[in-house]
């Protein structure tokens, strides 16, 4: 333990943000990270745990206090190795992940807890810096190949795992660049797309083949892929976006949060698009409460949205923990974004009724209040409140309500897997699907999820295939 006493002598100190009037006239990451001091400071509150609750808490099992207690004792390369055991990506998680160690920290319960991702976030940036990061190829090739479809969180995983131990990997995408949602999903003021070309760059010079602009099961028939590669990983994500049937909504302006986050990303990076969706001078309706409704908010104001107000039909979560999510599961409490500060309306029980349009274009959601209740089963369910139906104004409305599974038609229909009954892809419990040889990992596999749970996900299937391909394995 680096600082008895430490979380009684250093209060908790988190990243700044830059100055909502500068930040929203860029994209650039919104925070700015502390001194190499302070976080040692910051790393010296944490209490070193008989039973390191954070672990538990972490989808990838960092091992947090070890390399907490290396950041204060100012042996940040220590660190870093101790983190690269755990984690692929540090650099991802560092930034985007909601903290579920933070959730589960034993110094929560009665103080601030440690700020687990910002030390992780300056041990993956202080190694890029000073250089222990390199390429680290796998010294004997096994003669197996694998193919991942897929280049998100979770397919990236599986590649760096399963190349690390010798098969020849290569990784398809169906976009014109690697990264999945990393790249085309979360806006660039949370994660700047050269952070996650530099991991890209890195996995090449390790021996990964990336092949992008090819759609598996279109440009390449499935049963060539089969023939090709000793074993297949699938990790498409969940990408069909659940709609929202009301009437008028076939009316224009109204788009899926992610074909809208897409093409701004793109914009970003200087890409050619064909189309444009912007909310400049516009009234900007966002549907969803979540992180992606979140992007959205703060992406309409950097584009010059007139205004912007966020919409959910569940109730709005309490500030603090309640007695429904005790210590150390992780409290489903309210959540205001970076984006939320820098201005929007948000509100709670709202369902909407029905899109308004003039001239073909939507100009308003008719929505109504509604009361939350649980049935005699104990199923969540609501009843819409007499007199409570009012108008927004919209000129713009961005669906940001989750996705229900992954695309079924082409690559998984012509393989004839099964489905459960939320549309993923079933596997069995070693992560292979009803076809021998193939496996599946991430959203895909498990439904929507977090970046930091797909890591964990690609991590464990390239495990599984690991052990099929070679009887055993030694990846954890």
């Amino acid at each position: 333990m680096g600082k008895l006493g430490g979380f009684k002598e250093f209060d908790r100190k988190d990243f700044a943000t830059r100055p909502v009037k500068e930040r929203v006239k860029d994209y650039e990451e919104v925070h700015t990270p502390l001194s190499l001091r302070n976080m040692e400071e910051q790393a010296a509150r944490c209490m070193n745990c008989g039973t390191p609750f954070c672990n538990w808490g972490c989808p990838v099992g960092n091992l947090i206090p070890d390399w907490n207690d290396f950041s204060y004792n100012d042996d940040w390369e220590k660190a870093y190795k101790r983190l690269s055991l755990t984690n692929n990506f540090p650099e991802f998680t560092g930034r985007i992940c909601p903290a579920l160690c933070e959730a589960s920290c034993t110094l929560g319960i009665n103080y601030n807890p440690v700020s687990i991702r910002e030390i992780e976030y300056m041990i993956i940036e202080k190694a890029f810096k000073e250089g222990w990061v390199k390429p680290n190829p796998p010294k004997n090739r096994t003669g197996k190949k694998v193919a991942v479809v897929g280049s998100g969180p979770s397919g990236l995983a599986a590649a760096a795992q399963l190349n690390s131990v010798g098969h020849s990997v290569v990784v398809f995408e169906r976009h014109d660049e690697i990264g999945g949602l990393l790249r085309y999903g979360i806006p660039d003021f949370k994660l700047e797309k050269a952070v996650v070309q530099r991991r890209v760059d890195l996995m090449k010079q390790e021996g990964i083949e990336f092949k992008t602009n090819i759609n598996v099961g279109v440009n390449i028939n499935y049963k060539d892929l089969l023939n090709e590669f000793d074993a297949v990983v699938l990790a498409g994500g969940s990408t069909m976006p659940r709609d929202l049937k009301a009437p008028g909504r076939e009316l224009d302006g109204i788009y899926f949060a992610v074909d809208y986050l897409s093409l701004q990303n793109k914009k970003n990076s200087n890409k050619k698009i064909d189309s444009d969706i912007t909310a400049k001078g516009k009234s900007v309706v966002v549907i969803g409460g979540g992180d992606t409704g979140s992007d959205c908010i703060g992406t309409a104001i950097r584009q010059g949205a007139k205004k912007v107000c966020q919409i959910e039909i569940m109730p709005k979560p309490p500030v603090n923990r309640d007695k429904t999510m005790p210590w150390p599961t992780y409290p489903r409490t309210l959540k205001t974004t970076t984006s939320h500060e820098e201005g929007c309306e948000r509100k709670w029980n709202i369902s909407t009724k029905e899109f308004i349009g003039k001239d073909g274009s939507v100009k308003k959601l008719h929505c109504t209040e509604v009361k939350w209740y649980k049935d005699d089963n104990g199923v969540m369910k609501f009843n819409e409140l007499k007199g409570s139906e009012f108008d927004i104004d919209a000129d713009l409305v961005l669906i940001a309500m989750g996705f229900l599974h992954p695309q079924h038609e082409g690559l998984l229909d012509d393989l004839s897997l099964e489905y459960d009954k939320r549309g993923n892809v079933i596997t069995s419990k070693e992560n292979m699907t009803s076809v021998k040889g193939v496996f599946s990992a991430g959203d895909m596999r498990t439904g929507q999820s977090l970046v930091v749970k797909a890591i964990h996900d690609g991590r464990t299937t390239a495990k599984y295939v690991d052990k099929y391909l070679m009887g055993d394995t030694f990846l954890k």
